[in-house]
């Protein structure tokens, strides 16, 4: 069981959903993006932003709440760099110390993750930063948009007069520096991200993985394989048909 819920309209810049799930035992995570605060099983880690496909081994039957933030918002939530964080799962004791631990005390005896996090936003929201807002912006309106226009010589004239529009008055360095330490990792590797998420959610639908490729905004089906095979660790063969076990 996996549920998701909308957070407090407070906290809806910043954090992206609240979710619940009953682990069925050790489950496939892919990238999707984010960073999550988890707790359960006696522990309350953060999840940081992935490269590749990891495994939760909880067991079977395993309770998790998690608070799912916003790309980019995790590093103004948190107060370290979510580059710092790639690949990782690090207890909130470890991240805040003894303000951890107390927060950490609070959550595992029952307190909402999302109200546990509310004074944070309050004191950290204003550390967003409107040009990573607007690179985030533009990337994911980029990867719905370029599978839908055939004509590649179009596409990349609004690609780089968008993103020349979405860095503003920061230089291309500083513009990718603030956008690694606020998501995670560079542009080019959040692109890929988001065109397998666009193709997990078109999967279902799909007849032929050429037609998910082309769908999805990849070149071709090898390079839909190429990419699912990097991020997921599986053929798409292999991942499409573990997506629509579990979906169903």
């Amino acid at each position: 069981m996996y549920r998701e819920s909308p957070p407090p309209v407070s906290l809806r810049r910043l954090v992206r959903c609240r979710w619940e799930s009953v682990e069925p035992g050790p489950k496939r995570i892919v990238p999707d993006g984010c960073v999550d605060l988890v707790a359960g099983a006696g522990q309350v880690f953060v999840a940081g932003p992935d490269t590749t496909a990891w495994t939760s081994e909880f067991p079977p039957g395993t309770r998790l709440r998690g608070l799912r933030f916003q790309p980019g918002a995790a590093a103004a939530m948190l107060g370290v760099g979510a580059d710092e964080l790639r690949d990782s799962r690090i207890s909130l004791t470890d991240l805040w110390n003894h303000r951890g631990a107390t927060l950490a005390d609070e959550i595992l005896s029952g307190r909402d993750l999302a109200d546990a996090m509310a004074d944070v936003a309050t004191d950290r929201a204003a550390q967003a930063d409107p040009v990573v807002e607007r690179m985030l912006a533009h990337l994911a309106a980029e990867t719905a948009w370029d599978a839908e226009i055939p004509d590649r010589r179009e596409s990349l004239a609004h690609d780089r007069s968008a993103w020349h529009a979405a860095k503003a008055d920061r230089s291309e360095r500083q513009a990718r520096r603030l956008f690694t330490l606020a998501v995670g990792y560079g542009p080019a590797t959040y692109r890929r991200i988001l065109r397998l998420q666009r193709a997990i959610a078109l999967s279902p639908a799909a007849t032929t993985l050429a037609d998910l490729a082309v769908a999805a905004g990849y070149a071709d089906q090898p390079h839909l394989t190429r990419e699912c095979r990097a991020l997921t660790g599986l053929t798409p063969g292999s991942y499409f048909s573990l997506v629509r076990v579990n979906a169903g």
